[in-house]
């Protein structure tokens, strides 16, 4: 299937220039922002004058090491094929040089659009500013890419909503709003906090659960609340089942009971449902949420060893950001109409508010997750999961 160079209109042209205004209003100089996007234009202008046939994907991807990312790249990268695009999957094996030489030489080998998932959301800004000046327009994916105003557009899930669910379902299985003199302890196991996604988890968790820490309802014997402090590096299983074997071993090796652990994604809930298996000694089952329905994961869930999962249908978030390429490329302005017209099947939700990178406000197009436990998994991971498939006339559908 051949296809021309990818070239953006004018409308996205005007959200640049929109974009790096706004840049200006968060501490900038007007006079700076102004002209960086009169070259930027300039550059993206001569850019497109060029022809090579084809349009070529970067698709940058944080590692390899967890099974999401994998599910992410392969997915991501065969539906760009199957849509005649040219498709260069790296991942990034959790360190970022490797993933800002690799973008490097996406840049250098003439891609037409970036799709990074980052490792570290902060370390960026170099890069991402030379792919703008290249004329290269980047989607940040699922994790935000921050302090950066070239930022072209975010696809995500709803990553505050995530961390609700999660505290919702403690707060609803151990009848929080009922609870009358009643006690509960309770730990919190953080993502990692070069990933921007894991402080919109915890903060979404911890809303529901604050204020019940609050009146005494929940207590947190270890003390430790603050983000930092509970967060994982690389959202390390392993780190993860240390920090929680220390914990068992400091403040629950006697009479301490306890009813609930957060933890923020499925590799570090293994972690701790580890050192709970293995140090834990009262007979009572702990409360352990998780994200990503891993498959490991979800055996512990239908054997009771896992309570709650997050579902984030990454056929659904990779569909939305090739629809949103393939939207941006055609020319037409990001809305929420715009994502109405893609006529999903699911809801997704066009964000001008809540994602602020610390240059911009990102515009973002934001799926629903839902709860999973073993009430519902066979019903929404097997009955209602969607892979979507290209029809004969170019367009993604819904597999029957």
């Amino acid at each position: 299937m051949s296809r021309t160079r990818l070239r953006f209109s004018k409308s996205y042209m005007t959200f640049l220039s929109v974009a790096l205004l706004l840049s200006a209003c968060s501490g900038s100089s007007t006079d700076t922002a102004t002209t960086s996007a009169t070259q930027a234009k300039e550059k993206v202008a001569i850019n497109n004058h060029s022809d090579d046939g084809t349009d070529k994907i970067g698709l940058s991807m944080p590692s390899q090491y967890l099974e999401r990312w994998n599910r992410d790249g392969k997915y991501l990268k065969s539906v760009f094929e199957e849509m005649g695009y040219e498709v260069d999957l790296e991942f990034a094996g959790n360190m970022i040089d490797t993933q800002i030489d690799a973008i490097d030489a996406m840049i250098d080998n003439g891609c037409d659009v970036l799709v990074i998932g980052a490792v570290d959301g902060l370390s960026l800004t170099r890069v991402v500013e030379k792919a703008y000046y290249a004329g290269i327009p980047v989607i940040s994916y699922d994790r935000l890419i921050c302090n950066s105003e070239y930022i072209s557009a975010y696809v995500s899930f709803d990553n505050y909503e995530v961390g609700r669910l999660q505290g919702e379902y403690i707060e609803e299985a151990l009848d929080l709003e009922n609870a009358g003199s009643k006690t509960y302890n309770i730990e919190f196991i953080a993502g990692d906090s070069a990933d921007n996604n894991a402080r919109y988890f915890f903060d979404g968790a911890m809303d529901v659960l604050k204020p019940y820490i609050d009146d005494g309802i929940l207590n947190v014997p270890s003390g430790q609340l603050d983000f930092y402090t509970v967060a994982t590096s690389q959202w390390s299983t392993e780190s993860a089942n240390i920090r929680f074997e220390i914990l068992i071993g400091s403040y629950y090796s006697g009479a301490n009971r306890l009813d609930a652990v957060v933890c923020s994604n499925d590799s570090t809930a293994l972690g701790v449902e580890a050192a709970i298996e293995e140090n834990y000694k009262e007979n009572n089952s702990v409360l352990i949420t998780g994200q990503d329905c891993d498959e490991a994961n979800l055996v512990k869930l239908m054997e009771s060893r896992q309570s709650m999962d997050v579902y984030k249908n990454l056929t659904y978030e990779a569909y939305v950001t090739v629809k949103l390429v393939d939207s941006l490329y055609n020319g037409k302005e990001m809305s929420q109409e715009l994502a109405d017209g893609w006529d999903l099947g699911f809801e997704c939700t066009y964000d001008t508010t809540t994602y602020d990178n610390g240059k911009i406000v990102v515009p973002s197009f934001l799926l629903k997750p839902v709860t999973i436990t073993s009430d519902n998994a066979v019903e929404e991971l097997v009955d209602n999961y969607g892979t979507y498939v290209l029809t004969d006339d170019g367009t993604l559908k819904v597999a029957e």
